[in-house]
């Protein structure tokens, strides 16, 4: 299907630092993080990755290979308003050779147009950040392509389908009925974030993901969604908005996630009631020092994670 887009979306493909990916969890609620695309002109696939030490976004894709890429933050591309383009299709993870991964993301980084180029340190120093740059892969070769000209999810958006079978209407998961949370990292939202991703799961039951507008209401407790995307419908039901920034050469980059349920209240508009809070691995625009304490009980958790991975594939460390 890829060689039928428009080379407007093979440029955002191909160029973009960083594109959000939405697996759905075991409990089918949509998640949401920002990761790296690498794709060439006559790929098949959009390839992107994920450390061996969290490798959860790769558990999720194998347990449910529906998942969504969506290429809506243009920082670093050197793109004048290029399209936001969703992408929705089935992932095939890819962590039989892990060695080979490793050295395979040496080269899909030295090769991006733009973004960092990170490698791993030589000798044993590199063996203390395995768990970085050991990487899981997914191939996700697009089934339904959206694409929002501009960037502008009001303007209703071009789709294009590889005209497959129909998919099967999927069950609703229930709302959570715990009550909503409020931190001050929600606060972000709507000021250092005015816009945020909002990823649904749709009635056929591939992830829906779209850069929107937000706001907050801070007395209702909830997160508004300001404008709704044209053309497309957002299902009530498990949601997930998430908000990142980054460097335009990834020297710096921050991300968090708020999982909760969409509604849409009497009068037509949508809201999202807040349950839990989630902060990514972040590299913050601060000195090492900081970052190092902000990080270190991740990175401890992260080598754990890698050791236990390797352990049960029986691969040496």
């Amino acid at each position: 299907m890829s060689a039928t887009l428009p080379p407007a979306v093979h440029d955002v493909f191909q160029r973009f630092v960083t594109c959000e990916l939405t697996t759905i969890d075991s409990r089918g609620r949509p998640i949401t993080w920002p990761v790296a695309p690498f794709y060439r002109p006559g790929d098949p696939a959009i390839r992107v990755t994920t450390g061996l030490g969290y490798p959860k976004k790769a558990n999720d894709a194998r347990r449910n290979p529906k998942v969504a890429l969506l290429f809506s933050d243009p920082t670093g591309s050197d793109l004048a308003q290029p399209p936001m383009v969703l992408v929705q299709g089935r992932a095939v993870v890819d962590d039989a050779d892990l060695e080979a991964n490793r050295e395979r993301y040496s080269r899909d980084t030295d090769a991006k147009p733009t973004g960092s180029r990170e490698s791993a340190p030589a000798g044993p120093l590199g063996r203390r950040f395995d768990w970085y740059f050991t990487r899981i892969y997914l191939h996700v070769e697009p089934e339904r392509v959206y694409i929002w000209r501009a960037g502008d999810p009001a303007v209703e958006p071009e789709v294009i389908a590889a005209g497959d079978a129909e998919e099967a209407i999927s069950e609703p998961t229930p709302q959570d009925p715990s009550p909503s949370v409020w931190t001050g990292r929600i606060g972000d939202l709507g000021r250092r974030y005015e816009t945020a991703v909002l990823s649904t799961v749709g009635r056929d039951g591939f992830p829906f993901a779209v850069r929107v507008p937000i706001g907050l209401d801070k007395r209702g407790r909830t997160i508004r969604i300001d404008s709704e995307p044209a053309g497309v419908e957002l299902v009530p039901g498990p949601a997930c908005v998430t908000a990142h920034d980054h460097h335009p050469t990834l020297r710096w980059m921050r991300n968090f996630q708020v999982r909760g349920d969409l509604l849409r209240q009497p009068g037509g508009t949508c809201i999202v009631v807040p349950h839990r809070v989630v902060d990514g691995f972040e590299l913050p625009p601060q000195g090492a020092l900081t970052r190092a304490v902000s990080n270190y009980a991740k990175i401890r958790r992260f080598r754990r994670t890698a050791k236990r991975e390797r352990d049960r594939r029986g691969a040496s460390g």
